[in-house]
């Protein structure tokens, strides 16, 4: 489904923002961000939400959330000031009051035993690398390289890169299914 708003297209298979028929090139979190707000824009989403959403409950600080926010509303050629598409309720968190509109594109059938996007590209999936140390401190660390791995390969537009939430949720479901602690 191609979710398209204002002069913008937002492509979720293919973890693409276009804006103007040009690409818009947005970090992972900030994609997951807007696609969240879009997916959800029959109600106020609140930053609890938010960071439960993108951030999988990780603590980080509203200065990360307001900028996120920012890079999201740039993307797509809002503003704080105009709030056309993205709006802050105070006190209460975020709403897409974008009117949006979706173009179908054949999903992928179960059966579908293809390597990669269906586009044909090659898909990856970065799990989460973890803190061995023993320092809890050190998770930031562990988290971080992760982020940094997504961002960067994210880049290359012959590859399907996988969100960080949807590959933390995948690897939950696995871990899951073997009955493992998660």
């Amino acid at each position: 489904m191609h979710l398209l708003f204002g002069d913008c297209a937002l492509n979720p298979a293919q973890r693409e923002l276009s804006r103007d028929g040009e690409a818009i090139h947005v970090e992972p979190q900030v994609f997951d961000l807007l696609l969240h707000l879009i997916q959800n824009r029959d109600h106020v989403v609140s930053k609890d939400e938010l960071l439960s959403a993108v951030w999988q409950g990780r603590i980080v600080s509203e200065s990360t959330l307001s900028n996120r926010i920012n890079a999201a509303r740039s993307a797509i050629g809002d503003s704080g000031e105009h709030q056309r598409l993205i709006r802050t309720i105070a006190r209460k968190g975020f709403r897409f009051v974008g009117e949006v509109t979706g173009e179908l594109i054949e999903p992928s059938k179960p059966g579908d035993t293809t390597d990669g996007a269906p586009d044909g590209r090659p898909a990856i999936a970065i799990l989460p690398f973890a803190n061995l140390s023993g320092d809890p401190a050190q998770d930031c660390l562990s988290d971080g390289i992760t982020e940094d791995i997504i961002t960067d390969l994210s880049r290359w537009r012959r590859l399907l890169v996988q969100s960080r939430s949807a590959s933390f949720a995948h690897l939950a479901e696995c871990m899951r299914a073997a009955g493992l602690p998660e």
